[in-house]
C-alpha cells in the first residue's frame, strides 16, 4: 500500500512541474477544481482555504490537524524566524502598573530586537526593564504555526551614533505613525520557539 506521504509527493509533484510554475508566474492562477481538489487533497486542507475562503477571520479558526506534532525549536532556527518578520509583541507593565502587550515595528540588528517608540507611549514603558517579546505565524489553512518567545533585558539606545545607524538601517517607520525617535533595543538572553506541524513532516 503506498503511504499518504508518497502520495502526497506525488501529486505535488505532478502539479509542481517547472513549466506550470512558469506559467503560473506569467498568467493569471485558474487552475482547474479537479486541479484544487488534488492540492488539498494532498496538502490535507479544504478547496475552500486554498480559495482564501475565510481570510478576513482572526487566525486559528481552521480546523486543527488530525495528527499534530508540537516540537521545540532550537536557539538558531527561533534567531532565524526572528529575522524573518516585522512585527512583534513586547509585554509592559503600563504606567498605571497593570500589564499590557503592545504591537510594534522592530529589525534585527547585531543580535539585538530594537524598535522605535514614542517616550510618552505604552511601549515606551519596556525601557530598563525584562520584558517578554514575541512573534508567530499561523498558517490557517495548513492547520501549521510556530512562535519565538525573546526574554531579556530592554534598554533605551542613546549613543548618536548607534542612534543614526539603527535609523538608517531601518526597513520601516512605525506603522502607528508620528513622532517616534526613541529606540529601544532588547538583548535576548533566553530565545525559545516551538512549531506545529503534521505528525508525518
Amino acid at each position: 500500500m503506498v503511504g499518504r506521504e508518497a502520495v502526497r509527493g506525488r501529486v505535488l509533484g505532478d502539479l509542481l512541474q517547472p513549466d506550470y510554475l512558469a506559467y503560473l508566474e506569467d498568467q493569471p492562477a485558474d487552475p482547474s477544481f479537479a486541479t484544487l481538489i488534488r492540492l488539498a487533497d494532498a496538502l490535507g486542507t479544504t478547496v475552500a482555504a486554498l480559495r482564501g475562503g475565510g481570510m478576513d477571520l482572526p487566525p486559528g479558526q481552521g480546523y486543527a490537524l488530525l495528527h499534530p506534532q508540537l516540537r521545540d525549536l532550537a536557539p538558531e532556527e527561533c534567531h532565524t524566524l526572528l529575522s524573518t518578520h516585522g512585527v512583534g509583541r513586547i509585554s509592559v507593565s503600563a504606567s498605571d502598573g497593570r500589564p499590557a502587550i503592545v504591537p510594534v515595528n522592530y529589525e534585527i540588528v547585531d543580535d539585538a530586537i530594537v524598535f522605535r517608540t514614542a517616550p510618552d507611549s505604552v511601549a515606551a514603558a519596556a525601557a530598563e526593564t525584562e520584558v517578554a517579546f514575541e512573534v508567530d505565524h499561523v498558517d490557517d489553512a495548513l492547520s501549521q504555526g510556530w512562535s519565538v518567545l525573546a526574554v531579556g533585558p530592554a534598554s533605551v539606545v542613546t549613543e548618536p551614533e548607534a542612534v543614526r545607524r539603527l535609523a538608517q538601517q531601518a526597513h520601516t517607520t512605525p506603522w502607528a505613525g508620528g513622532e517616534r525617535e526613541m529606540w529601544v533595543s532588547i538583548r535576548p538572553t533566553s530565545l525559545t520557539g516551538r512549531r506545529i506541524t503534521p505528525a508525518d513532516q
